[in-house]
């Protein structure tokens, strides 16, 4: 099956370089027609300019595709909305969000300013939260749209000196799992991708023969799955390098205790049968934390009143 992007209209956050520009560059080969937004700042946020994304629109415009260029802040609400009208008036429609914006401010958590904290996940994940607002009501209409969060390894797993980038990247997990409940009616698939690419984002965090291999361009397939009308629904899709993993949060069968004076004495003692992983489940919503414990609360309730 071809992933074809024909009659498909996108925008993709920070797709001035990196990761975003393969990104756009991509979809726009198979045929979308791109917003390329970017505001042109530096790693940690610092700076803009529209250069970087008029750089890639006129990349795309060579190889005879359609492209816009957007200098909007995705921390700006009212330029967000600015930047899907300028698709939906050049287009018609916007059926591809790629949530791709990002900033670094990394520093031990003991160290770590609390504005640079707040500064990160505003842009990681208010800016996803904006993005996908101001996109949410043309998709509804159209009863389509396919929505791309990027999250990461260290949101998923952690990594030391990344406590506001993690904080905000599994945010955007979280954000994406009820999204993805209240997209299903209308078409609306949303997904996470957790790429791992040589950027700007990552110079100096790894050693050199090992960023070679992690190029942004072996993260653009998970990207091209996730935002196709053929897309599954609440994945996490990791990629980087060739290899292509998903990522889930599950739940454990765990056990029942009766509430007593002794519970957290008997919750210590077996806790291991607690965080043991056989048979865990992936909930298909937060309402199956609530239901397995019920259950089995009913059925020790059960076994009490056979006993």
């Amino acid at each position: 099956m071809s992933l074809d992007f024909a009659g498909r209209v996108a925008i993709v956050t920070g797709a001035g370089g990196g990761l975003g520009r393969q990104h756009a560059l991509a979809l726009a080969a198979r045929g979308a027609r791109v917003l390329v937004n970017d505001l042109g700042g530096a790693v940690d946020g610092s700076g803009g300019a529209s250069t970087a994304a008029q750089a890639v629109v006129d990349e795309i415009r060579a190889a005879g595709g359609e492209a816009l260029a957007n200098a909007a802040s995705v921390t700006d609400f009212d330029a967000v909305l600015a930047m899907v009208q300028q698709a939906v008036d050049a287009w018609g429609r916007v059926d591809i969000l790629v949530n791709n914006a990002g900033i670094l401010r990394d520093k031990s958590f003991a160290k770590m300013d609390m504005q640079d904290f707040r500064l990160v996940v505003d842009v990681h994940l208010m800016g996803a939260a904006y993005c996908a607002k101001a996109v949410w009501p043309h998709m509804q209409a159209q009863n389509y749209g396919r929505i791309v969060m990027t999250t990461s390894s260290t949101g998923l797993y952690g990594n030391f000196g990344q406590a506001n980038y993690g904080a905000a990247k599994l945010a955007q997990v979280g954000l994406m799992q009820t999204l993805a409940i209240e997209g299903a009616k209308h078409g609306i698939h949303v997904n996470a991708l957790a790429p791992t690419a040589a950027t700007r984002m990552t110079e100096g965090l790894m050693p050199e023969e090992i960023l070679a291999q992690l190029t942004p361009e072996s993260v653009v397939p998970a990207m091209l799955v996730l935002a196709h009308e053929s897309a599954p629904t609440r994945a996490i899709l990791c990629a980087g390098a060739g290899g292509f993993e998903a990522a889930h949060i599950t739940l454990t069968q765990g056990i029942h205790l009766p509430v007593g004076p002794d519970t957290p004495e008997q919750l210590a003692a077996r806790l291991g049968e607690v965080t043991a992983r056989t048979d865990e489940q992936v909930p298909q919503s937060g309402s199956a934390q609530g239901t397995l414990e019920l259950a089995k609360a009913k059925a020790a309730h059960a076994q009490r009143q056979r006993g």
